[in-house]
C-alpha cells in the first residue's frame, strides 16, 4: 500500500463531512527514544490507515505527538496496536475531546521531524528526563488556592485569548521557542516558589517543565495531560472547573466548549465571541475571532479588501495569489497586524 494519502484533501473533507460514521477525537503524546523514526512512522501509518485513523502525527528520536480521530468501532482495536507498537507506548494517556463532533480531521499526515515540539534548544546538557513533578487536576487545584502559587499557561496568545484558567499568566508569543526564554526570564525571581506550566494536552508545558528546572527552577510542576486531561477528570470526580471560556485545539473544530463564559471579542467590531476562523479568502487565510454578525456582513473574510478580492473572477483571483506565502498568518493585536480591519461598525 501507499504510505501516504494521493486523494486531493478537498475531496477527503467532503468526504468526511458527508460521512456520518461515529468518530473519537483524541490526542497523545510521549517523550521516549526512537532509534528509526522513518521505519516507525510507516509502521504507524499502514496500520491507522488500515483502522481509518485520520490525523496529524509527528514522529522524531525525541518520541511521538498525536492529534488524531478513530472510528469509535476501532477505537479498542486502536488502543491495543499502540500499546503494543513499543514498550514505552503501553498504557499511555489517551486525551478524548471534551467537545467532539467527529469531524476533526479529514487526512492522516503522519511526518518524521526534527523534534515532535519545536524548541529551539540545541544545548546538549539539556534532558528531557529531568522534567517537573506531573500536577493532576485536583493537585491542580489545591496548589492554585495558594496565592504564592504561579501559574504559567504555555501556549500561543490566541489560545489564551478565549480560555484559560484562573489568575494564569500569559507568556505574550507566538511561539513556543520564543516563550521558553520569556518565561524563564519573566520568573527569575520567583525560582523558589511553586509554579504550574500548562498547555492544551500536556506535551508543551512538560518540555516547559524540563526547561525551567534546567535553568534552576526548583518546585516546577505541569499539568497532567493538559486542559483536556483536565476538564475530563474535574467532571469525573465532581471537582471545581478553574479554566474558563474555550479551549483552542489545532484542528477543524478550532475550539472546544469549557464554559459558556465567552471571555474574548469578535476582532472586528469588538462583541464578545470566541469563535476562531480562516478568512476565506485563499490569499489570505487569517486565523482570527469573528461573531456571527461581521461572519455575515463580511462574507466570512477578515476585512473589506478580502471581501472585495473573494468577488474577483477566478483566474484574476489565481493570478494575484501567486507567490504569495502565508505563513504563519495569525491575529495579533499587540502587533497590529491587521492595519487594514476594518470594523463592522464602520460598515454601517
Amino acid at each position: 500500500m501507499a504510505l501516504h494519502n494521493r486523494v486531493s484533501r478537498k475531496e477527503l473533507k467532503e468526504r468526511i463531512l458527508q460521512d456520518d460514521t461515529p468518530r473519537t477525537t483524541i490526542s497523545f503524546y510521549n517523550y521516549f527514544k526512537i532509534e528509526s523514526p522513518l521505519e516507525f512512522r510507516n509502521h504507524l501509518y499502514k496500520a491507522f490507515a488500515d483502522m481509518g485513523v485520520l490525523g496529524r502525527i509527528y514522529v522524531a528520536h525525541e518520541g511521538i505527538n498525536a492529534q488524531i480521530s478513530v472510528p469509535t468501532e476501532n477505537f479498542q482495536a486502536f488502543k491495543a496496536f499502540l500499546y503494543k507498537a513499543d514498550p514505552a507506548l503501553d498504557n499511555l494517556r489517551l486525551n478524548i475531546a471534551v467537545d467532539d463532533d467527529g469531524k476533526s480531521f479529514y487526512v492522516l499526515d503522519i511526518k518524521v521531524r526534527e523534534k515532535i515540539v519545536a524548541d529551539g534548544i540545541d544545548d546538549p546538557g539539556f534532558d528531557m528526563a529531568n522534567k517537573g513533578k506531573y500536577a493532576d487536576a485536583a493537585t491542580f487545584n489545591r496548589l492554585a488556592e495558594d496565592p504564592e502559587t504561579i501559574i504559567i499557561d504555555m501556549r500561543n496568545h490566541y489560545e489564551f485569548e478565549v480560555g484559560h484558567f484562573e489568575n494564569a499568566i500569559e507568556i505574550p508569543s507566538d511561539t513556543f521557542r520564543e516563550q521558553l526564554p520569556m518565561a524563564a526570564a519573566m520568573m527569575e525571581s520567583h525560582k523558589d516558589k511553586n509554579i504550574i506550566m500548562y498547555c492544551t494536552g500536556g506535551i508543551r508545558c512538560e518540555k516547559a517543565s524540563a526547561y525551567m528546572k534546567y535553568q534552576g527552577f526548583k518546585n516546577v510542576f505541569h499539568l497532567e495531560g493538559g486542559i483536556i486531561n483536565y476538564v475530563n477528570k474535574v467532571k469525573e470526580d465532581g471537582l471545581a472547573n478553574k479554566f474558563h471560556g474555550k479551549n483552542f485545539v489545532f484542528d477543524q473544530r478550532l475550539g472546544e466548549r469549557i464554559t459558556d463564559e465567552i471571555i474574548s471579542k469578535c476582532h472586528q467590531c469588538g462583541k464578545p465571541a470566541d469563535t476562531h476562523v480562516n478568512c476565506v479568502n485563499d490569499a489570505c487565510h487569517l486565523l482570527f475571532i469573528q461573531c456571527e454578525d461581521c461572519a455575515q456582513a463580511f462574507e466570512g473574510c477578515c476585512s473589506t479588501e478580502c471581501r472585495d478580492f473573494i468577488h474577483l473572477p477566478e483566474d484574476q483571483q489565481k493570478a494575484l495569489r501567486s507567490g504569495i506565502d502565508l505563513g504563519r498568518n495569525v491575529f495579533n493585536k499587540s502587533k497590529a497586524r491587521l492595519g487594514n480591519l476594518k470594523n463592522y461598525s464602520d460598515e454601517k
